[in-house]
Parts: C-alpha cells; structure tokens; sequence
C-alpha cells in the first residue's frame, strides 16, 4: 500500500489526572501511524478525545485497566474495554477509576486507506459504528507485537504493516457476536453496552442480591448465553462479579465515619453486619473496622 508521508493525525485532547511515563514513540508507514503512550492515571482523572481520522487503540496488558468510557451522545458508560475502533469525528470520554500505569497502542489511519485495507481483504464493515472490545488475547498479543515494532524497528515497514492488518481482521472480520445492537466483543463475549445494562440494574438493586436470571434479562440474553458471554469477556461469573461490586460498594461507603458498619451492610445486599465482615476480612485480610481506623484516623 502507497503510504502518504504527509499524513498526520489530528487529535483533540483535554485531560486531567494522567501523566506520561516515558517519551512517545511513533511509526508512520502506510497512510497510518501506530504510536505508543505509557502513562499513569489518577482516580478520578481522565479525558475527553475526538479526532477526523478513524483509529484503533489497543490497551496492553493481560487485564483492561480500571476505566469507564463514554462514546458519543450514549449515556452508557462502558468498562472493562481491552481495544476499540473509533470511527471520524466520534468523541470518546473516559474517566479513571483506580490509580494505574498503563501502555496503549494507537493506531491513526487515513479513511481512504482503512477502506483500501478492507476492500483488499474482501472486508465489509460499517466503518461509522464504533466497536469496543472486551478481554482478547488474540489482540493482546498483536498490541505487544505491535508496540515493540514501533519501539524498536527491526523489520521495516513490513512487520508493522502485517500486524496492523492483522488487527483489523481480528476487529472487523472476527465472524462476531449475536449482539448486533451495540459494540461487539471478540470471540463471543458480552459486549460493552450489554454488559454496561446489568451493571446498572445491579447498582438500581444494590440492597439485595440479584439473581442470575434477573441479570440475563438486563442484558436481554438467555441465562445460559448470558453466563458463557459473561465469563468470556469478563473472565469471572456473575455471581462472583455482583459480589465484588457489593464489596467495593461497601467499602467506599466506609469512607463516611457517620455510616455504620450495619447499615453499609444493608444498604449492599449483605446478610448483616457479621457476614459483611466475614467477607470484607477474607478479601483484605483484616476486618472493616481495623480497615476503617488504618485509613481514615482522624488528624
């Protein structure tokens, strides 16, 4: 493929709360450019993105990091997000959940030649619906590949320009999903918007435990197909994802000294205040109320 030496990417940025670890690295070949960012985040940083030209954003690592995204006019907000394809002129706006360091790869193409690269592979695709995608070794592994490549070239730009397009395969050509209303995953998961409708029936309902079918009927699956897509992309089930949730409900809302253990208990679906302990104490190795005084003394 031709590549346009001119080509440059054209990104609006506003961020809060992120930090650059190291010097950004770039490669342009192709009518793209793949760039590397490694970068920290703060809880409760974040930003806002657009961009004219469409790009892929691969966040690496094994685990997607703790951020909540939203696309567009949606008001669903999106997590557990490992990739994604974000079509010309759609904003995306995230928001950190937990402080991490993290590397992502971007790559920023041309229209005209995404399309020449989808054509050439006989790929139909509708390049104005982005897609989000969920835990995915495959594109893990190609974001790794990818990302030494720009670091370190060793191969030309004929390394590079493979791995892109076999990323755009793994995106676009994955035979996908029974979830045609929204973001796909791949492999089968659930996607992001399905997913995004049962954490919010579970936070609508935090006070009791909801059951398994409750969920499935939130993400408008069967139960069966519900667990197997829950535990493809989120890599638990759903019964130990609603009690980690009730969990980190609970514990932030021990950072309020006027709340007592017992009504926290309550107010996120535990049995009472013994069995929150019991809990809380297995997964942080002491009990709430020694958490409570180790963290929030009073000065």
């Amino acid at each position: 493929m031709q590549a346009n030496r001119e080509f440059r990417p054209r990104m609006e940025t506003r961020i809060h709360g992120l930090r650059t670890l190291a010097p950004l690295c770039y490669r342009r070949f192709g009518g793209a450019i793949a760039d590397v960012w490694s970068v920290r985040g703060d809880e409760g940083g974040g930003g806002f993105y657009i961009a004219p030209d469409p790009r892929i954003v691969i966040l690496l690592g094994k685990q997607p990091p703790p951020v909540m995204m939203r696309i567009g006019g949606d008001l669903a907000e999106y997590r557990g997000i490992q990739a994604f394809y974000m079509p010309p002129g759609m904003p995306l706006w995230s928001r950190i959940e937990a402080d991490h360091e993290k590397s992502h790869l971007d790559f920023h193409m041309e229209s005209s030649a995404l399309h020449q690269r989808l054509a050439a592979a006989d790929v139909r695709a509708d390049l104005t619906r982005p897609r989000l995608l969920g835990p995915s070794d495959k594109l893990a592994d190609l974001g790794r590949l990818a990302s030494d490549e720009v670091r370190k070239p060793s191969r030309g730009d004929m390394l590079i320009d493979a791995l892109l397009s076999a990323t755009l395969a793994e995106i676009f050509a994955t035979q996908a999903c029974a979830e045609n209303d929204g973001p796909c995953t791949a492999s089968g998961g659930l996607s992001a918007r399905r997913f995004a409708a049962v954490e919010r029936h579970l936070h609508e309902n935090l006070s009791r435990h909801v059951p398994l079918a409750e969920m499935a009927r939130a993400a408008g699956l069967s139960e069966s197909r519900f667990s197997h897509c829950f535990k493809q992309s989120q890599n638990e089930t759903p019964q130990r994802w609603q009690s980690r949730v009730r969990l980190k409900a609970a514990q932030d809302m021990m950072r309020d000294p006027a709340r007592s253990l017992a009504d926290i208990a309550y107010a996120t679906g535990f049995a009472d205040q013994a069995h929150l302990s019991r809990v809380f104490r297995a997964a942080n190795g002491m009990p709430p109320s020694v958490w409570r005084r180790s963290n929030f003394q009073e000065s």
